[in-house]
């Protein structure tokens, strides 16, 4: 009897020990889950909150990127490398609910351009700021325009990827969601690279942003629930 008795309370420290493990993986991985919802209405709040604050900024015409320029350019400067760190854990929260696969590499890859974007600062353009004229094409702001197209292609890439992963699983509402998010955000992304300022193609990019973010935070709350 002594036997079974020990043998009994090793099992259940065993089982504590491991429920207690368990339990601390699941924290970890709901934490880095949690940057995912915050990381979109933290980007879109201090940036439309600047856009409509900044002197000269005009949402008809100028990209939030531009918001880096200026004395107050900081600002979203912190912004951009905030929401950055923030995708990159939440790519990593993805990863360990969902095991490997393209989807937390593709958003993480989205989550350091957004780094970049942040280190390389956009070209004054179109008025803005106010008083400092557009000049040359620098190599910062190159940089920028390149690290937005390759974080923009991963993004869209994520959604594609996830909607067939959803399909798999019979999700049909998020693999059709997930496929539309990546088409009009793929849209939005062509329609102010060849709209050549004009005011739709400027908005049009502006709500691809934010259907981006709001999807992304749709996604973490989603795998949050069932991590």
């Amino acid at each position: 009897m002594t036997t079974t008795h020990a043998n009994t309370g090793h099992a259940t420290t065993g089982h504590a020990a491991a429920a207690r493990a368990c339990d601390r993986e699941t924290g970890v991985t709901r934490s880095l889950l949690g940057y995912g919802v915050i990381a979109g209405p933290l980007y879109v709040g201090v940036s439309l909150a600047q856009a409509l604050t900044r002197d000269g900024f005009d949402l008809t015409r100028h990209a939030w990127s531009l918001l880096a320029n200026g004395d107050l350019g900081w600002i979203q400067i912190v912004n951009f490398v905030l929401a950055g760190a923030m995708t990159v854990a939440f790519a990593a929260g993805l990863r360990r609910a969902h095991g490997g696969g393209w989807a937390p590499r593709l958003l993480a890859g989205y989550g350091l351009s957004l780094l970049a974007a942040g280190i390389f600062r956009a070209d004054p353009v179109d008025g803005f700021p106010r008083g400092v004229p557009a000049g040359e094409v620098s190599w910062h702001g190159i940089a920028h325009l390149a690290s937005g197209g390759i974080g923009f292609t991963c993004l869209v890439a994520a959604c594609f990827v996830l909607a067939r992963r959803f399909a798999r699983r019979g999700q049909a509402a998020w693999a059709w969601s997930s496929r539309v998010t990546g088409a009009l955000f793929a849209a939005g992304f062509l329609a102010v690279a060849s709209g050549a300022g004009a005011a739709w193609a400027t908005l049009a990019f502006t709500g691809a942003v934010v259907l981006g973010w709001a999807w992304i935070s749709a996604l973490a709350v989603h795998t949050y629930r069932n991590a």
